[in-house]
């Protein structure tokens, strides 16, 4: 079995794993069982208030997706979860595409590549388009080795499947990541180019963004 084989079945597990351990009255963004005062430190405050500020469309896609993952058995043996997830969408009438990101190496950022879902929503404020991040396995993009207490409580409240904005993903980054140095230093780590603000923000927000030519859309009355 090749490494990419075994990426996506720790990936369909890591997910199973989130889906059967949320609860139906528990916040679709927010894993802030057992808080402890230590909570009470600012960028925790600010992540729950960022995380718990939650769009009509952002939670009609979560949920949407949650529901998919929960009824759809055969996802579990799909070669690409991210793929059938894009086809599922858009057989719900979503704008949805598969999302390749890739960016070169600069002297403060190495380069790569990443791949993440994403849905243009209509906005009717100001008559344009917006655009929903969809992420399956975001926990985990900020996750480090030797975490300081603050920093894994941070990362706990994170969501394993992120639905957002490019904003509010943002502002989300951009503690993670100031987190994350303090983190390392406390640590008596080296703090890793790759766990800047900049090639963060490169996985989802990069302008070098390939999206896989979309399937024909297809209505369907099956939820």
């Amino acid at each position: 079995m090749g490494s990419q084989e075994l990426e996506e079945e720790e990936l369909v597990q890591m997910v199973r794993d989130f889906i059967e351990s949320e609860s139906p009255s528990s916040p679709s963004f927010s894993s802030s069982q057992g808080l402890g005062t230590f909570n009470q430190q600012p960028n925790y405050l600010t992540l729950q208030e960022i995380l718990g500020s939650v769009e009509d469309t952002e939670d009609e896609v979560h949920q949407k997706i949650l529901k998919y993952l929960r009824n759809k058995n055969t996802a579990w043996k799909t070669t690409n979860l991210k793929k059938w997830l894009v086809m599922r969408l858009r057989m719900d009438g979503y704008d949805a595409s598969l999302c390749r990101t890739s960016w070169v190496t600069t002297y403060n950022c190495p380069g790569g590549d990443y791949e993440y879902i994403d849905i243009m929503m209509d906005n009717d404020e100001n008559g344009g388009v917006g655009r929903l991040i969809i992420d399956i396995d975001f926990k985990s993009q900020f996750e480090l080795a030797r975490p300081t207490t603050s920093y894994a409580q941070l990362t706990d409240t994170l969501p394993c499947i992120f639905v957002g904005c490019e904003t509010k993903l943002n502002k989300i980054i951009s503690i993670l990541c100031t987190a994350a140095k303090q983190s390392l230093k406390e640590s008596g780590l080296h703090v890793p180019p790759w766990r800047g603000t900049n090639y963060m923000q490169s996985k989802w927000l990069s302008d070098h963004c390939q999206k896989v030519q979309p399937i024909p859309r297809i209505s369907s009355n099956n939820s």
